[in-house]
């Protein structure tokens, strides 16, 4: 295989910064990302992942803060000067051209020599699994296989660094994972570092090395899937990465390492995850971990569930109107009574202040 990305040691963020008009959309975010990582950017819409990842593409300039290649400044050159490979949501593949065309413009762009040229997408069709299709358009292909193309054009370059942006949005759930798979494939084969964004946790989990989440422009916690999904450093962050009940409670006393905290009408413990200076406090958990129990703490009565192939996920409301997501491994049902309850290393507690 010929086909490998440029070398470079590291991309490095320093203070990077992007204003529209009197609105901060990126705040001094500082990042490195080595060789060969695959870095997720996570949050919700207009959390400025999108606009971090056109900033790196050159597509919108720096307000302050610069980009750096090894010892290269590259943020005051043109995209198609910086050398990254970029991979859109909506494919962006010239429609009139075959799918040899489309991942060979960038070389032709480039003055390659026509053979270079034509060994370079022979070998990033067989890299993506679509050797026998080159010769068709774009509409004559699926979303899943286009995609694919998007992902041969943008490697084909060889760059050091590839950018995709929400690159499996417009695919059904079964493509999403079958692309997942891919997408990490080839990345693990060319050794390039990519920066995705994605607002799906459960993709930026499955593939990255390390996530970044974003919030209102901030970084609020880089770290590794492991790493976030069992310990969010806040409760933004805990919010986003799956903890559905995030629930205001009052701090009692800490006994042995766990808090001890009123929950509505009742008592829960729950491990702390930043040093407490009040009473108020905020309790984070997953459906997964709020399951139903003879000696649960909390009683509420079922609004809805639905069955999800071994469990039922539900949701559920106190008397003094607290709703709860949870999960059952028996059948329940709208307006029954249930009384839930977590293991008190599953309940993580925050300050409110983090809320």
């Amino acid at each position: 295989m010929t086909i490998s990305a440029k070398n470079f040691r590291e991309l490095r963020l320093e203070r990077m910064r992007r204003d529209f008009g009197t609105h901060n959309a990126l705040k001094d975010i500082s990042l490195t990302i080595k060789r060969g990582e695959f870095i997720a950017l996570l949050g919700p819409s207009g959390c400025g992942k999108s606009t971090a990842l056109n900033c790196l593409a050159g597509l919108l300039p720096l307000t302050g803060g610069s980009i750096w290649v090894d010892e290269t400044r590259i943020d005051h050159l043109k995209p198609e000067d910086r050398g990254f490979g970029m991979v859109f949501q909506n494919y962006a593949l010239f429609p009139h051209m075959s799918l040899r065309k489309n991942i060979g413009f960038g070389l032709r762009m480039q003055n390659k020599p026509k053979d270079v040229i034509d060994a370079k997408v022979e070998e990033a069709l067989s890299l993506v699994r679509l050797s026998t299709q080159g010769s068709k358009l774009p509409g004559q292909i699926s979303g899943g296989q286009q995609q694919r193309v998007a992902i041969a054009r943008a490697i084909v370059v060889e760059p050091p660094l590839v950018l995709m942006d929400e690159p499996l949005s417009n695919l059904d759930a079964k493509l999403r994972l079958e692309m997942r798979a891919e997408i990490r494939r080839i990345h693990n084969m060319i050794g390039c570092s990519t920066i995705y964004v994605t607002h799906d946790q459960d993709e930026a989990l499955s593939l990255a090395d390390r996530i970044v989440v974003l919030r209102d422009g901030e970084v609020r916690q880089v770290g590794t899937p492991q790493e976030l999904y069992a310990r969010p450093a806040h409760a933004d962050v805990a919010e986003f990465m799956g903890y559905r009940n995030i629930l205001k409670a009052e701090a009692e006393s800490e006994v042995n390492g766990m808090l001890n905290m009123r929950l509505g009408a009742a008592r829960l413990s729950g491990s702390a995850v930043e040093a407490m200076s009040g009473r108020d406090v905020v309790a984070a958990l997953r459906p997964e971990d709020l399951t139903p129990s003879k000696d649960g703490p909390i009683t509420a009565s079922v609004i809805s569930a639905e069955y999800r192939g071994r469990d039922f996920y539900g949701l559920a409301r106190t008397e003094d109107g607290m709703e709860l997501w949870f999960r059952s491994e028996i059948a329940v049902r709208p307006g029954e009574d249930l009384r839930l309850g977590a293991p008190a290393d599953r309940v993580l507690v925050y300050p409110t202040r983090a809320a």
